[in-house]
């Protein structure tokens, strides 16, 4: 558990208090990459227009039946949107907690994302569209989400669901006191968990206690 370094609010994790208009989804646009490992200097940055024009596009999830652990974002930013990639912005910390956990033997670049699959792991989101930020998501957004959520894992079957996100976990799920770690509820069949946040604007956890955390779940998974 990472108890002693629970917050009120996961100051990556912004989400709203009220509702609002969904906006009009856009078409899908091409390529564009992350900077940071070797691996992603193959790939130029997505350009400002690109970034743009990304806003509200669906980005498909990484999944198959009978998943070890399937991860579950808020939504994805413009950037993972923009090239196709999930946790895709630089800066974004999932892929070095996801290997400082033990889930992948090395680190893998965003465009590597496929590879997990063949892990037993998956990603998915809680709400679908595209955002500059997980505050433009209302309120109802994360409720309609949740139950997306619970449906998908009803139908793939995976062993584990892991929530990488505590404050979007609170309200998609009416859990207000919910804290980081196992859940005492079930979701969909599924065993369940909630991660911190990966953003770079969580400062409440190091790239080490990130990892600490994604360890503590890697560990529950091979327990059984």
């Amino acid at each position: 558990m990472t108890g002693g370094r629970r917050a009120a609010r996961d100051p990556g994790d912004r989400v709203p208090e009220a509702s609002g208009e969904r906006r009009r989804a856009r078409g899908p646009i091409q390529g564009g990459a992350a900077t940071g490992p070797p691996a992603a200097r193959r790939y130029p940055r997505p350009s400002r227009e690109e970034l743009a024009a990304a806003a509200d596009k669906i980005l498909p999830d990484l999944i198959a039946p009978g998943l070890d652990v399937l991860f579950v974002g808020i939504n994805p930013g413009l950037w993972s949107a923009a090239t196709g990639w999930h946790f895709g912005r630089p800066g974004n910390r999932f892929w070095p907690a996801l290997h400082r956990g033990g889930f992948t033997p090395r680190q893998l670049h965003p465009s590597e994302q496929g590879e997990l699959l063949g892990r037993g792991l998956g990603i998915t989101n809680m709400v679908a569209r595209a955002s500059a930020r997980a505050d433009e998501l209302t309120a109802g957004e994360l409720l309609a989400g949740a139950d997306d959520l619970t449906a998908k894992v009803e139908r793939y079957r995976p062993r584990w669901v892991a929530v990488v996100g505590v404050t979007a976990y609170r309200i998609g799920f009416a859990r207000p006191k919910a804290a980081f770690g196992p859940q005492p509820e079930p979701l969909g069949g599924a065993r369940l968990w909630v991660l911190p946040n990966p953003s770079g604007l969580n400062a409440h956890f190091t790239p080490e206690t990130l990892g600490a955390a994604f360890a503590e779940l890697r560990a529950a998974t091979t327990a059984g």
